[in-house]
């Protein structure tokens, strides 16, 4: 492939330019050998010559075709050089909004200056076992290649995050760590993730400020070892930190601020804890204002104070050491503000002794006053033979006031850090780590010093092992695949870095030059010069003699000498240290205590390189007084002084730390330990720094590196804004364009044999198809195509080649399909024309007929029109003279009428004057004489109110008390129903009274009509025979009628106002009445507005509105159990795994091992006795402790309370859920009252039956569950107590906590035999009184009438009776709120409780600490069991009382069910009597037959139950009963319970439904993923569910049932509470079943549904990048297609079909897993640039059809499972529409409707053609759809949680077969059961 053939016309070029560094051009001719210049045109069209270097032949950079553009990886770009590395970038950026992008192993990062929604737990979850390069670039990707490495292969990390200032490398690290912590959480609950997440808030407020760069920027580095047990959870973490800028305390630039801390102290000053600090707001100090503003835009310092404190609070740093680590920070900012003044002779100063500043700064740190105003204006000099104190000048005492700020706040920022490296700090072995290293990138101003000099240096370092570390990897690969390796030359910058650090080098000379007694800048400079002078790396200024330049990796840095020696040697005068370490406050003084024998600060976990400072000694260091001075202080404050001793006694325990963050690898320098005489020389900045990055390195080179390169985009800060200077600049510093040339240099582009024949078979010959080896065809064709051998390699797996052939093979496959193109074009443009031409002519032939038609057509309608003319002038003159005529006679009648109405007018008006005039009369009169009686009553009501406030007064106490009681109610409810049935007659007598006036009124006004027709029939008649002359006489009388008539509706209306006036007074009755009792009016306007109802459809209407409500409440209300029932689960396998760690902890050398009978479900038996006893448990328990003996029983108190917290919580839980459950239950009740006839009383009675009777077997079962809960967590202490060696507390007091719950439970048994004495009584009163009432005669034969003698009519009634309901209403409305205040109150106690017991965990862990003082302290740990004790107790005696209320409570409802079952069965009882008399006879043949038949039970023996539960459940497997009855176990199961039941042995029962229960969870554990066995005994547990339903004897159950299934019901017991038990266990069953079932699919998704092609040769294969082959991949190949999707899924339904599995619970398992399809894909659609296009969009189509048919094939259409894929099916529509026009915008906001705003953005922008005819989704396009969705509520979650489970349902499904039918094969060995 020649130059010509590359750069031909058309051939897109990058040529540079000033402004935006590379610009597109397009060549308009061919280049040819020889040619001076290229002629090109612009993008903006301008024509240019670009001319070429001819010596050098450097032509411009070619540019890569659009299909390639927007990669996620650089590294599958054809042409890898710098302009396409940034358009790249660019195009991600702007267009597409996507900030990462891979270069090769680099993960590019580039700020958005905005907050996005790529971060939380769905996109961690989502990433979270990925392989690297299936989804788009993310940190999360990073992450989890780091996770899972060190999981494969057992080896260390290290995440290296770089960038400059404002790039987000902070940020970066950040979301790492928290992956991390949210992937590897914690396996205790030291929620060490927690604390690590924690660590960051602190970090930032002491180490970030505010650059002109970056409001956040991280003023140090930091290096973060995430350590990991062998399980690969966070066990902890540690911090190293490099070079603090503590310049920046006393110094900031403009526009620029201190520490974060500093500002945050003084927005809380206000606080009253702080008022002590003397502080105010940051403009009043020196130190924190010199940059100008103070404030941040968007950051309230206030805020972020208290985050800090909270993270200081988490880490375990007290409040009082808070308290003094905000006073040294105050102290810092008060010395700033300490006003010097300088003498006269210039060379002396002084501070002022009232100095307010002095004081605080002294004050706050605990000096002498005196000696600090001293020593900060002097100095001391030592010789030989004396000292000297000498005076200083102004300029010396502020940089000596500075430097003591500086190093102040430099050796707190050091104790921080250790002190948080002391809180992530574990005791546990660590097996692994993972380190994120945060460190400032490559840096150049205008002015570089000291600092930037370290952190180039470092760069140097970092960059040195990354470049090796690249061209390690790609020789790696190479070798892998078997291809020729030879040597890439690549920059290798080590002897930059021996210019820096070899001997004599510039560190060298500079730490040489801190030695001499008088050396300047300026010396050290000039020995630079001298000395590496010829040096490549080194030049010096012509401009300059101070400075020197380093030409680094990445650019040339011209460092200023000014300053160095200075900060180097950090200098400090020893007379302030000496005064700082005699502080009264431990903290302080133990801060500057001497470092002897201290080992190199990158030793230690937390103090950092910045925190060694050296400090100028005049004289030896203090002894002895000195240190006795720091014990006396100690022994003050005996915890700080522990936490703050010297580093002498540190030293092991910082080199431990070090140690157990890595314990993994071994780092040890490769020089030898510096000796003594060098000590001084060892703690120079620069040597430190040194020393730290070498030991940096050395970790970093024994882990497997991942790097992060952060690009800042702009220097203003905008969002989505880039300028290609700033990013260039960056790539070049960063290391990414060194990557790119590595791959450059090599063979970039790599093609798996597989991948390279689907795109370019196009290119193959038809008679090369024929050969079925894709690798041979591959190797013939690039052979033929291209020429060069060298210009591709083949290799095992992958064809590799040189840069650019990729963009050849694209040309040559473009230019392929060009031409079939173009001959497609041809051949059907000339079918259209002809097609056209046939058309037009038809069209011509087809018009000529019609046109000739249409004119005949129009002449035919013209006569026709003509003669319709005329004889329409005939009609319409004849009509207007007729019309004239009668509009003349017209007028004349009017005028006669008008006369005559006038006329009587008159006189009507004067008639209705006098009439008016009498009334006015009658009105007055009789107003004066009702004013006069109303005067005198108002005179006696005076004095009978007087009187009755009086005799009120008396008796309102008495009302009170009377009040209270339930009889008063009763009486006045009484009272009430009588006054609403008297009510209810009246309306109805005044609505009959009204319906005959109503009679009347009609009959007279028809009377009056008929004699108005018959009036005017005569008047007509008399007209015809009289004529004209007598029509005024007629006139008269028919006007005298009409006022006889008016007079007669006058009449009306006065008798309808009167009657309206009767009602009106009536209802006024009526409602003042109601106001008496506001529930009762609100129940008969109810009532009235559905009589007065007319429209039965709005009804209707609405009761299915409140339906559907109702399902979905019931539906959010099992979602919610079934949650508690799996987090029940959950917390018992927790305990269960905690259980195990305790033996496990137990059995360690010099402890005696637990029994090895100890059974592992014993927490399982948590179901509820039978009998009557439910405190016997926990009897046996304590009696089981007394005999074991006190002295060995020990309780672990912690493990206590968290049970007994975990177990209040579930019990308040419960509560809500119950109280919400009766709420429903009541209002379902009352609609089905409503929706029932009126007459039918009967259902009514049923339905309330039934409904009070299944809620108090809810209640019954709940309370005794939760009794039985308590019951075995006492029995699990107990455990506990036995398998404990030592015991910590006395025996009296554990005595005395024995007998404590001895009485509580004496008192629980005497209240319940108090209840069950109530109950008995209550139940026989009610049967008297129903006997008494047995004998009265009834109405519809079921309901019995008082007055049953009299006539009553039914509707009376029936009004009567509902009436009666609404005051049972009323009552039990009453009674509820009652309830709901009791209940109020008792949780008003449990917060009490909650409190108390928070009390008591914080004197716990006082406790935990008081164990580490002295003996004498052990005082106090007596008194603090003691509490412990006594709060024990108090829980206890709560739960006891809690338990009777709930008792009460219950009992309460049940005396209305009894009450209600006692009169049904009395009725039941006189049928049976009347039918035992008929077929006596008959039954007792029956009796003597039944005999000798099976009846349906299996009888064993006690000790046999064991051996039946071990053959029927723990070993038994489900191929054994193929060919069987299914759900065989359930069954015979069913049968032993019958016949326990049958013998009346409850003891029996409970231990077979128990010993059952816990077997099944057994095996179930056992079996966790064995989807066959789950199924199995999902479907018998299911089964027996069903059993004990349709046997229970409940009518509403039974239904179905034959007789000979009725005759197989219980008798003796009632399970309503084991079938609540059973029915939380196949909930748990069912969620181990779809967690099963998911785990097996969920591998297979992604690949069956994306990236298998279901369609062949429909999606074409992009390049693919270096992430693509990686070995983050396992080897072998895991992709599925659709069809092991359906095998699968048959399986599935094929095992549940086997095992009878109920056919609602198939269809619901379906819908789930339907679900996470749906979930999973289109969470992987949304994060993946390669697979949205549009023939993804196609192949989605297909393989939802294929789902969808495979549901109709099984019958599961009806499952809903469709509806769970339509975000799918409507996002694989999304990516096939045309994305073009706004008419393309509204399709497709109308069509995707379950997709988010945030979702269809998200797929618009990953939109990828898979070819150059497609074009890209628009910017404008994309704002085009955002605009017209912004109307949407959506919520602001982009990915869906796969992990949602929607709430299951079991419906009752009662089985066809009898007991006695049922055969128990011989392969079970049940020969022990008999059958009866």
């Amino acid at each position: 492939m020649s130059v010509g053939e590359l750069y031909s016309q058309y051939t897109r070029v990058w040529i540079p330019d000033p402004d935006e560094v590379w610009r597109s051009a397009e060549l308009t001719k061919d280049y040819k050998e020889g040619d001076k210049s290229l002629q090109l045109r612009l993008e903006d069209d301008t024509i240019v010559q670009y001319p070429i270097d001819v010596q050098g032949n450097q032509l411009p950079f070619l540019r890569n075709p659009d299909i390639l553009v927007g990669e996620n990886d650089l590294t599958a770009l054809s042409y890898l050089h710098e302009p396409a590395v940034l358009h790249n970038l660019k195009v991600r950026f702007l267009e597409s909004n996507h900030i990462y992008t891979y270069c090769g192993i680099v993960l590019v990062a580039i700020n958005p200056y905005e907050q996005l929604p790529i971060y939380g737990q769905d996109v961690i979850y989502a990433y979270s076992g990925q392989n690297m390069g299936d989804m788009d670039p993310h940190i999360f990707a990073v992450a989890e290649e780091a996770y899972k490495q060190m999981a494969r292969d057992e080896k260390n990390q290290s995440i290296i995050v770089s960038g400059e200032s404002g790039a987000g490398k902070t940020v970066s690290a950040k979301y790492a760590m928290r992956y991390f912590a949210t992937v590897g959480g914690s396996a205790s609950d030291t929620n060490i993730e927690e604390k690590v997440l924690a660590s960051s808030p602190i970090m930032e407020a002491i180490g970030n400020a505010k650059t002109t760069r970056n409001d956040n920027s991280s003023r140090f580095g930091k290096y973060i070892q995430i350590g990991f047990d062998k399980r690969y959870h966070i066990i902890g973490a540690n911090m190293r930190t490099y070079l603090l800028e503590k310049s920046r305390v006393v110094f900031q630039a403009d526009d620029e601020r201190n520490y974060h801390i500093f500002y945050q102290l003084c927005a809380a000053a206000s606080l009253p804890e702080f008022k002590e600090l003397a502080l105010t707001c940051a403009e009043d100090f020196f130190y924190a204002s010199q940059g100008g503003d103070t404030s941040i835009e968007g950051v309230d310092d206030a805020e972020d104070f208290e985050k800090t404190r909270q993270a200081f609070t988490l880490l375990g740093v007290r409040e009082s050491h808070q308290i003094s680590i905000f006073k040294i920070i105050a102290s810092i900012l008060h010395l700033g503000n300490v006003e010097i003044q300088s003498e006269r002779d210039g060379d002396s100063c002084s501070i002022s002794p009232e100095d307010e500043h002095l004081n605080n700064f002294c004050r706050l740190l605990g000096v002498e006053h005196s000696q600090m105003e001293h020593w900060l204006c002097h100095r001391k000099l030592v010789t030989t033979s004396e000292t000297y104190v000498k005076t200083m000048s102004l300029q010396q005492v502020v940089n000596a006031r500075n430097a003591l700020a500086k190093h102040i706040y430099a050796q707190l920022f050091g104790w921080i850090v250790e002190h948080i490296n002391k809180a992530l700090h574990t005791s546990l072995k660590q097996h692994s780590f993972i380190g994120v290293l945060d460190i400032y990138g490559f840096e150049t101003f205008e002015v570089n010093s000291f600092e930037q000099f370290c952190i180039n240096y470092a760069n140097e370092k970092l960059q040195q092992q990354f470049n090796s570390h690249v061209f390690k990897l790609e020789q790696e690969e190479y070798m892998k695949e078997q291809i020729p390796w030879t040597l890439i030359d690549f920059y290798d910058n080590q002897p930059c870095i021996d210019l820096i650090e070899a001997k004599l080098g510039i560190l060298d000379l500079l730490d040489e030059e801190c030695k001499v007694p008088k050396g300047t800048d300026q010396n050290w400079a000039q020995k630079l010069y001298d000395r590496h002078s010829g040096s490549q790396h080194f030049q010096k200024p012509r401009m300059s003699n101070t400075a020197f330049i380093v030409v680094h990796f990445a650019d040339k840095v011209e460092y200023l000498s000014d300053g160095f020696l200075e900060k180097n040697r950090d200098t400090v005068y020893e007379e302030q240290i000496n005064i700082l370490k005699a502080s009264k406050f431990p903290l302080v003084a133990d801060l500057f205590h001497d470092d002897k024998d201290s080992v190199p600060a990158s030793t230690t976990s937390g103090k950092s390189s910045s925190s060694k400072i050296n400090i100028r000694s005049s004289r030896p260091p203090l002894k002895a007084p000195n240190k006795e001075h720091k014990k006396t202080v100690g022994h003050q404050f005996p915890l700080v002084a522990d936490l703050f001793h010297d580093d002498k006694d540190s030293v092991p325990a910082s080199t431990t730390s070090g140690k157990s963050s890595s314990s993994k690898i071994n780092i040890r320098s490769s020089r030898p330990p510096l000796k003594a005489p060098n000590k001084e020389h060892k703690k120079t900045v620069g040597h430190q720094f040194r020393t730290s990055l070498h030991l940096l390195m050395e970790t970093l080179n024994a882990t497997t590196p991942h790097y992060v390169r952060c690009v800042k985009p702009n220097d203003k800060k905008l969002p989505f804004h880039f300028d290609p200077k700033r990013a260039v600049q960056q790539l070049r510093a960063c290391g990414v364009l060194e990557t790119i040339r590595i791959s450059a240099a090599g063979y970039p582009s790599r093609w798996a044999y597989h991948d390279f024949f689907n795109r370019y078979r196009v290119l193959v010959k038809k008679r090369e198809l024929a050969n079925t080896d894709k690798k041979a065809i591959c190797k013939s064709v690039l052979e033929s195509l291209i020429k060069d051998p060298d210009k591709f390699q083949f290799g095992r797996t992958k064809i590799f080649f040189r840069a650019g052939q990729v963009a050849y093979l694209e040309k040559l496959r473009a230019d392929k399909f060009r031409a079939a193109t173009i001959m497609i074009q041809k051949t059907v443009r000339g079918w259209l024309q002809r097609v056209k031409y046939r058309r037009l002519k038809w069209a011509t032939l087809t018009l000529q007929r019609y046109c000739r038609g249409y004119l005949a057509r129009r002449l035919a309608e013209h006569l026709r029109r003509t003669h319709a003319a005329v004889v329409f002038q005939k009609q319409y003159r004849m009509r207007r003279a007729r019309l004239a005529y009668q509009r003349l006679r017209r007028a004349a009648l009017v005028i006669q009428a008008f006369v005559r109405g006038t006329f009587v007018r008159r006189i009507y008006h004067q008639v209705l004057r006098e009439h008016k005039a009498t009334i006015i009369q009658k009105h007055v009169r009789g107003w004066m004489a009702r004013r006069r009686f109303q005067q005198l009553r108002g005179a006696a009501i005076v004095i009978q109110c007087a009187f009755r406030r009086l005799k009120a007064k008396r008796e309102l106490k008495a009302l009170k008390i009377e009040a209270r009681s339930a009889e008063h109610l009763k009486r006045l409810n009484v009272g009430m129903e009588n006054k609403v049935v008297q009510l209810q007659r009246k309306i109805d007598d005044q609505n009959k009274e009204f319906k005959t006036l109503s009679e009347q009124l009609s009959a007279v006004t028809s009377t009056y009509t008929m004699e108005v027709e018959k009036l005017k029939k005569e008047l007509g008649h008399y007209q015809q025979s009289q004529g004209e002359d007598g029509s005024l006489r007629l006139q008269e009388e028919v006007e005298t009628l009409r006022t006889e008539l008016e007079r007669a509706h006058s009449e009306r209306k006065i008798l309808e106002d009167a009657h309206t006036r009767e009602n009106d007074e009536l209802r006024q009755r009526v409602a003042d009445l109601e106001q008496e009792n506001a529930l009762l009016k609100e129940e008969k306007e109810q009532l009235n507005n559905q009589i007065l109802c007319q429209s039965k459809d709005e009804f209707a209407q609405n009761s299915v509105k409140e339906n559907l409500l109702m399902k979905k409440e019931l539906e959010e209300e099992r979602s919610r159990y079934q949650n508690l029932v799996k987090e029940y689960s959950r917390l018992e396998q927790r305990y269960d795994n905690l259980r195990d760690e305790m033996t496990i902890i137990k059995q360690t050398p010099g402890h005696r091992r637990n029994p090895s009978n100890q059974s592992s479900l014993e927490s399982d038996s948590n179901y509820p006795s039978i009998s009557t006893s439910e405190v016997g448990d926990t009897e046996d328990a304590l009696q089981q402790v007394e005999e074991i003996g006190l002295e060995k029983a020990a309780m672990d108190m912690t493990v206590f309370l968290k049970l007994q917290k975990r177990v209040r919580e579930l019990e308040q839980e419960r509560k809500k859920m119950q109280t919400q459950l009766e709420k429903r239950e009541q209002q379902d009740s009352k609609k089905v009252q409503v929706d029932q006839p009126k007459n039918d009383i009967d259902v009514d009675q049923d339905a309330d039956l039934a409904y009070n009777s299944l809620k108090r077997q809810e209640l019954e079962s709940e309370n005794k569950k939760l009794k039985n809960e308590l019951n075995e967590l006492r029995k699990a202490m107990a455990d506990q107590a036995t398998q404990s060696d030592s015991t910590h507390s006395s025996p009296d007091s554990y005595s005395l906590l024995l007998n404590q719950l001895k009485l509580a439970n004496e008192e629980l048994e005497v209240r319940k035999e108090e209840v069950l004495i109530l109950r008995t009584q209550i139940v026989s009163a009610d049967q008297r009184r129903l006997a008494g009432k047995s004998t009265e005669p009834n109405i519809n034969a079921r309901t019995s009438w008082p007055n049953s003698e009299k006539h009553v009519d039914q509707e009376d009634a029936i009004e009567a009776y509902h009436g009666v309901c609404q005051t049972n209403r009323l009552l039990e409305a009453q009674l509820q709120a009652q309830s709901r205040e009791h209940e109020e109150e008792v949780e008003h106690l449990k917060a009490q409780v909650e409190a108390l017991k928070e009390e008591m965990d914080k004197q716990q862990q006082a406790f935990c600490q008081t164990l580490l003082l002295s003996p004498e302290a052990q005082v106090e740990f007596g008194v603090q069991q003691e509490i412990t004790r006594l709060t024990n107790e108090n829980l206890d005696l709560k739960e006891l009382v809690e338990k009777l209320e709930k008792n009460e409570k219950k009992l309460k409802k049940q005396l209305k069910i009894y009450m209600k079952k006692v009169q049904d069965l009395e009725a039941a009882q006189a049928l049976a009597q009347s039918e035992r008399k008929r077929h006596e006879l008959n039954r007792q043949v029956t009796v003597q037959r039944k005999e000798k038949d099976f009846q349906g039970m299996l009888e064993y023996h006690k000790e046999d139950e064991a051996l039946l539960i071990r053959n029927l459940v723990t070993d038994l497997k489900p191929q054994m009963l193929a060919g069987t009855v299914p759900c065989l176990p359930a069954y015979i199961l069913y049968m032993c319970i019958r016949h326990a039941d049958y013998i009346n042995d409850d003891v029996k029962v409970h231990s077979l439904l128990t010993s059952t229960i816990n077997g099944i969870k057994k095996v179930l554990k056992k079996h966790n993923e064995n989807f066959e066995m789950t199924s199995f005994w999902l479907s018998n547990t299911c089964r027996l569910l069903h059993c004990l339903k349709q046997y229970s004897g409940d009518e509403g159950f039974m239904t179905q049932n034959t007789t000979k299934q009725n005759e197989h019901c219980l008798k003796n017991f009632d399970l309503t509470e084991y079938r609540q038990v059973l029915s939380d266990l196949s909930i748990q069953i069912y969620q181990q079943l779809i967690k099963i079932a998911e785990g097996v699919l969920q591998p297979m998704i992604v690949s069956a549904m994306l990236e298998n092609e279901s369609i062949q040769g429909l999606s074409g294969v992009k390049p693919t990048g270096y992430r693509k082959r990686t070995s983050s991949m396992a080897d072998g190949d895991n992709s599925y297609c659709l069809e092991a999707v359906i095998r699968q899924m048959n399986s599935f339904h094929t095992v549940m079909c086997d095992q009878g599995l109920d056919p609602e619970i198939i269809l619901q398992v379906f819908k789930q897993l339907f679900y996470m399809i749906n979930a999973v894909t289109l969470n992987n659609l949304l994060l993946r640039k390669d697979v949205c296009s549009w023939s993804t969009g196609m192949q989605l189509r297909y393989n939802i059809s294929q789902l969808e048919e495979w549901l109709r094939g099984r019958n599961l259409h009806q499952s809903g499972a469709v509806q769970t894929m339509e975000p799918l099916i409507q996002a694989a529509q999304l990516l096939q529409l045309k994305k073009k026009t706004p008419e393309d915008a509204e399709a497709i906001c109308s069509l995707c409707t379950s997709l988010s705003t945030q979702q269809i953005v998200k797929i618009l922008n990953l939109y990828t053609p898979l070819n150059e005819f497609e074009e890209r989704v628009t910017v404008g396009f994309i704002r085009t759809i955002q605009a017209q969705l912004q109307e949407r509520n959506d919520p602001q979650q982009l990915l869906l949680d796969f992990k949602h489970m929607f709430p299951v349902l079991f419906p009752f499904n009662p089985s066809s077969l009898t007991m006695d039918s049922i055969h128990i094969p011989a392969c079970l060995n049940l020969e022990f059961l008999n059958e009866v």
